[in-house]
């Protein structure tokens, strides 16, 4: 009987010290254990956080001007792009916009093809003939996307990815109206594509599409474009959003060049 009790004192004497050095539960259930964080003293805080600072920041000398760019993109996509855009899915059947997708992107590939040759990248380079020659034969112009069940997934390369490819900086931040993040090196790049695309015009496109009166076809590649990014302007619910946005798209364009 005395050791029963002596027992039970040991058991109650060690809860009740484990639940003084136990730390405490928040109000989500969860247990808080950087209340009992000791930090190293000899630490400098300053030196800390302005390092962390420095790790998030980029070449932005335009800023103030880049700004007023974010902001009118901000309001243009907010008042005509994505009600146009969610217009023209409520309108298109799901087929249809699929297929108006598939041609543009096989259009896109001549100049993912003409980049990644300049980049000699030879596997890559082969995948993406393979695309343009089922998905254009096969596919009817490209309206299917047979290569992509086949398993030749689609590539992308750019002309701002070759110049970086080649070492050439990527300069400073650009925001371009409509078209949105890029750097001069790219925004220049993009340039280059374009005026590429349009000097082969695979299939006619762009005689059909920019020199005929009528830029219905145009105007619906712009749609298709904006209707395939899911990005949307305000979803990082953050006051911070222009300098995330910034930093998100210099380290993507890194890793693509690099991949």
């Amino acid at each position: 009987m005395v050791k029963k009790i002596l027992l039970l004192a040991l058991l109650l004497s060690a809860e009740s010290a484990w639940a003084e050095t136990t730390p405490p539960i928040g109000e989500d259930g969860f247990k808080n254990p950087l209340e009992r964080l000791e930090f190293n003293p000899g630490l400098d805080q300053h030196v800390f956080e302005q390092s962390s600072f420095q790790a998030l920041d980029v070449y932005d000398p335009w800023e103030s001007i880049n700004r007023r760019i974010y902001h009118f993109n901000y309001r243009f996509d907010e008042w005509v792009f994505i009600p146009v855009v969610d217009g023209y899915r409520w309108i298109t059947p799901d087929f249809v916009e699929s297929g108006v997708s598939n041609f543009f992107a096989n259009i896109g590939d001549i100049s993912n093809l003409a980049n990644s040759l300049l980049q000699l990248k030879g596997k890559r380079s082969m995948d993406i003939t393979a695309r343009l020659l089922l998905n254009t034969t096969i596919g009817v112009l490209g309206v299917w996307d047979p290569a992509t069940k086949m398993g030749i997934p689609k590539q992308r390369e750019d002309f701002g990815q070759t110049l970086g490819y080649y070492g050439v900086p990527a300069g400073p931040y650009l925001m371009l109206p409509i078209l949105g993040p890029s750097t001069l090196r790219d925004g220049t790049g993009l340039v280059a594509d374009f005026e590429g695309l349009a000097t082969l015009d695979f299939l006619d496109f762009f005689a059909f599409s920019f020199d005929s009166p009528q830029l219905e076809v145009s105007t619906l590649w712009a749609i298709d474009t904006r209707s395939t990014v899911n990005f949307r302007y305000g979803q990082l619910n953050s006051p911070f959003e222009y300098e995330k946005i910034r930093y998100f798209y210099t380290e993507a364009r890194k890793l693509q060049i690099n991949e």
